[in-house]
This record gives C-alpha cells, sequence and structure tokens, in this order.
C-alpha cells in the first residue's frame, strides 16, 4: 500500500495513526501541495492528500481511506460497532477534520505554510484573530468532553482520538501552544495519544523536518 502524502498535515497524520493502530504495512511517499507526482494524481484528481494506491485501488480523503480500510480490516476496530458510540466517533472526526482543522489551518498556513513553503508572505492578522477568536473556544469544549478514561469514547482507544490529537501538532508548530494550566486534560490526554507507538516516529520525524524548515 501507498500512502500520498506531508507529514505536516493533519489528515495525513491522522491516517498514519490510524494505519498503526491497525498493524497495516505502507509505504508513505511525501508530495506536496500541487505535487506533480502521476501516482498522485491519479489517486487524487483534486490533488488533496493524503491519497492511498492499495495494489491499484486508488483512493483520496483521509475519512473515505479510513472507511475503506476499516470495512477490509476490521481488527482491532478503530470505529465502534455499538450505534451509540460509532454515532459519536463520526462526530469527533468531522469536528477534528473541520473547525478543528481549519482553525489551525488558518493559524499554520499563514505563519508557516505560505512564508516557509510557498515564498510570500502569510495573513498574520487572520492567523492572530483564529488564535484570538476561534481556538479558546474550541478548546473550552474539548477540555470539558475529555472523559476520566482518558479516552474520546467508549473508554478505550477509537479513531476519535487519533483524529482530535492530529490537528494539535499544527498548533505547536506555529506557536499556538496547549497551556497545560488552563487546559490540563487536553495537555495529558493529547500527550498520551500522540506518544503512541503508532504516532511517536512520525511525530518526531516532523519534528526535525519542522526544526530545519523554521530554522531556515
Amino acid at each position: 500500500m501507498i500512502i500520498y502524502g506531508s507529514l505536516v498535515s493533519p489528515f495525513v497524520r491522522k491516517l498514519l495513526g490510524y494505519l498503526g493502530e491497525k498493524g497495516l504495512e505502507f509505504e508513505l511517499k511525501g508530495v506536496g501541495i500541487g505535487d506533480p507526482d502521476p501516482g498522485f494524481q491519479a489517486a487524487s484528481p483534486l490533488g488533496k492528500m493524503p491519497a492511498m494506491d492499495d495494489d491499484g485501488f486508488l483512493l483520496a480523503d483521509s475519512s473515505a481511506i479510513i472507511q475503506y480500510l476499516e470495512a477490509k480490516h476490521p481488527e482491532p476496530a478503530l470505529i465502534p460497532a455499538d450505534p451509540q458510540q460509532r454515532g459519536r466517533v463520526i462526530w469527533w472526526e468531522e469536528f477534528a477534520d473541520t473547525v478543528f482543522a481549519a482553525c489551525s489551518g488558518k493559524i499554520f498556513f499563514n505563519r508557516v505554510v505560505a512564508p516557509k513553503f510557498l515564498g510570500r508572505e502569510g495573513d498574520l492578522a487572520a492567523a492572530a484573530a483564529a488564535e484570538a477568536d476561534e481556538l479558546p473556544r474550541l478548546l473550552a469544549y474539548l477540555e470539558s468532553a475529555i472523559p476520566a478514561s482518558g479516552f474520546l469514547v467508549g473508554d478505550r482507544l477509537t479513531l476519535a482520538d487519533i483524529a482530535v490529537a492530529s490537528p494539535l501538532m499544527n498548533f505547536r508548530h506555529c506557536g499556538a501552544c496547549i497551556d497545560a494550566a488552563t487546559h490540563p486534560k487536553i495537555a495529558a490526554w493529547s500527550e498520551a495519544i500522540l506518544s503512541r507507538p503508532s504516532m511517536a516516529p512520525w511525530i518526531a520525524k516532523e519534528e526535525r523536518m519542522m526544526a530545519r524548515v523554521l530554522a531556515a
């Protein structure tokens, strides 16, 4: 299986964590925004990442890929069969992929991607507004929703935890870090999820890459 994507994408990060928890073997082929790689273009007609080539079956979008793989490799189940728990997992993934990733994207794109990867000035006012006006509300909701078990759904690891933790790395890269004093549950929960064996090696590689990018 080939996965096309960049380590700094929260959607790619989510998929890598999911694949690790499933124990599935794959090759990550790094691509960037608008990458002309023919395999990536074939798998992702809109140029969005991640994309997948599973023995000739091509698919793009992290949620679509995960639904496909969950059906193909049902154990261990990361999307519960219980109707209520399944609904909650899908809700948390939607929260992560839309409002949470969108907020992190406004900050990360304008502070990091635009100047460091695209060679142009970012909209720093938009980044500051997202950090000041949008992020506190999202973090307050997440802080209030993390159960004592340390897992978002069903007292065990699910796709929900992987999906919601993934955008937090983008906040970290652009200086919008989680204050453990203000959000102690998020700090402890995210550290536990991002340090799992399924994610920690990718996070370490990503941090080394970003250190070089930010120092340049």
